[in-house]
């Protein structure tokens, strides 16, 4: 098994750990704890696992390594504060949407920003992607043009999120061709915990209730989908191109819908599953027929 593949499979893997715990983490936030406090604990236990894990390589980071580690943890930071911050004003159907726009923003960044250019079948994969978010996401309901008209602040805080998660898929793209995927997976959860620890108490009343439920939810969490998840995509980003990875990133609502589905009973309809096949549709578009040759980061 090629490193490509390897790579493009941990990130299914990791996109699955993000979707499957959506239900434990709002399960916690609702009742037991703040956003940012939860994210804060949670950062924190990360970057404590991953220091004593990879303690060894942190005694030899360069300046150039804790650059671009710091780049792209504050990158990684503002999504999550972005995100927290904005579903507060806006609608959580809205948040998901605008959130997945970041699988766009992430190829037309690299046209903008560093002139790569993009595959034609790549291209349709990224928009049939999109099409599925929003029937997968939006509600019938919400889908006409009066639910959008009104931009409201939260809307932008959410758009900051997808404009900062696609410049941290990016960055860290970047970070891994040069360092330590290691070094660079602990610095930016680290930095992440730190921009946590700043802006809870500035933005929340920060509280947290020790519950079995927040214990679960934080070690879950902050194990497999900080620590290992973030370490993982480190890793994988050295084998496969940014775009590649914000379009299987897509999936994070659909393995979202399947946990809501088979753990809480909940059924969306026909709308949902058709924005389910469509997202599912899009990254094996890219994945089979834009990838004429072995994926790399050179690659948008």
């Amino acid at each position: 098994m090629s490193r490509a593949l390897k790579a493009h499979i941990l990130l299914v893997l990791v996109t699955f750990v993000w979707g499957a715990t959506f239900v434990v983490i709002k399960d916690a936030v609702e009742q037991d704890a703040t956003p940012l406090m939860f994210n804060l604990v949670r950062m924190v236990l990360a970057t404590v696992t991953l220091a004593v894990v990879f303690h060894r390589e942190l005694f030899h980071i360069t300046r150039q390594t804790l650059i671009a580690g710091v780049i792209t943890g504050i990158f990684l930071g503002l999504g999550y504060e972005f995100q927290t911050t904005g579903l507060r004003l806006t609608t959580a159907s809205k948040s998901a949407f605008i959130t997945g726009i970041s699988v766009v923003l992430v190829p037309l960044f690299l046209i903008v920003f560093w002139g790569r250019k993009i595959r034609t079948w790549t291209a349709l994969g990224v928009l049939t992607a999109v099409v599925g978010l929003f029937l997968l996401t939006v509600p019938a309901s919400e889908s006409g043009l009066g639910a959008w008209e009104s931009v409201n602040r939260g809307d932008l805080l959410t758009l900051g999120c997808a404009i900062s998660f696609g410049f941290q898929i990016i960055f860290l793209g970047r970070a891994t061709e040069r360092n330590s995927f290691a070094q660079i997976g602990f610095l930016q959860v680290a930095t992440s915990a730190v921009l946590m620890g700043i802006a809870a108490p500035v933005l929340e009343h920060p509280h947290i209730a020790w519950t079995p439920r927040v214990v679960w939810a934080i070690l879950i969490t902050a194990l497999l989908g900080t620590a290992a998840a973030f370490t993982i995509q480190a890793w994988a980003q050295q084998f496969t191109s940014p775009t590649h990875t914000a379009l299987i990133f897509a999936l994070e609502p659909v393995f979202a819908w399947i946990t809501s589905y088979v753990a809480l009973g909940e059924r969306l309809g026909v709308r949902a599953a058709i924005g389910a096949l469509l997202i599912l549709g899009g990254v094996l578009m890219s994945e089979l027929l834009g990838s004429a040759s072995a994926p790399n980061v050179a690659d948008a």
